[in-house]
């Protein structure tokens, strides 16, 4: 990490840390996790898949005050790879189900899922509609899963919709509210794994002031300490939105921010 964060995270306390309303994670780089230890790639998919792993980013960014946090899972375009390996991403997620409703139950988070629906295997689509429905009301973190998901077929079938109702003078707000994100707010703050400096199609449409934080670091060895430094990155930044300087501090919970120090 260079100068690294301190591997025992701090206890939130007041400061003047930002944090973001929705962080975005792209968790690239699993196949070459596994790779470089000569394994299959699946392996790689499903050491990054763990309930536990996921449960270590999402217990960090809901105890310092994230409220929304979106994995994308499997994009649109991963239906080229190989076929068991597709299998074996959607059979990880069952696999961790029964764990991850009691998680949403006990710890408060609501669970959706973002992306199409017609292509999932109907086991899972069953099984995240059971997880949306018992965690609806839930008023913590809110947990997005990005699974067949792309930018560009989000706003093909936003305007597919729009097109069949028959609506016109059709404005950003219009587009906005027949996205997959349309009760979500726009990504403050998007990471990316595995050292790639792009987005490949995440939430374009929904990104146009997102900061980003790219990192070379593979998923599987990302951990809170690494969302740590991303933060800390992102909070000594300015967003100016298109005009002046200005900081979004709406959404600071000041009982919950971080004293992030470097050593």
């Amino acid at each position: 990490l260079g100068k690294r964060v301190k591997d025992k995270l701090l206890v939130p306390k007041k400061n003047s840390q930002i944090v973001p309303k929705h962080l975005v994670i792209i968790p690239d780089g699993n196949r070459r996790w596994a790779r470089k230890r000569g394994w299959k790639p699946w392996v790689g998919h499903k050491k990054a898949a763990t309930l536990e792993k996921m449960r270590a980013l999402y217990d960090y960014a809901g105890n310092i005050g994230i409220k929304h946090l979106s994995f994308w899972a499997f994009s649109t375009e991963n239906w080229n790879r190989d076929k068991e390996e597709i299998k074996g991403i959607f059979d990880i997620f069952l696999e961790n189900v029964d764990a991850l409703q009691k998680d949403l139950k006990e710890k408060n988070i609501r669970f959706r899922h973002l992306g199409r629906r017609d292509r999932l295997p109907k086991d899972l689509i069953k099984a995240m509609d059971e997880l949306a429905e018992l965690s609806k009301n839930n008023s913590g973190l809110n947990l997005q899963l990005c699974l067949d998901y792309g930018g560009r077929d989000d706003i093909v079938r936003a305007f597919n919709v729009i097109q069949k109702e028959n609506i016109k003078n059709i404005t950003e707000e219009t587009i906005s509210e027949y996205l997959d994100t349309h009760d979500i707010p726009d990504p403050d703050l998007i990471i990316r794994t595995a050292g790639e400096k792009r987005l490949s199609g995440i939430m374009p449409y929904q990104a146009v002031y997102a900061e980003l934080y790219f990192t070379d670091t593979l998923y599987p060895d990302f951990s809170p300490v690494h969302l740590e430094r991303a933060l800390l990155e992102y909070s000594a930044r300015v967003r100016r939105f298109g005009g002046t300087a200005k900081e979004d501090l709406k959404n600071i919970n000041p009982d919950k921010l971080l004293d992030i120090k470097v050593s």
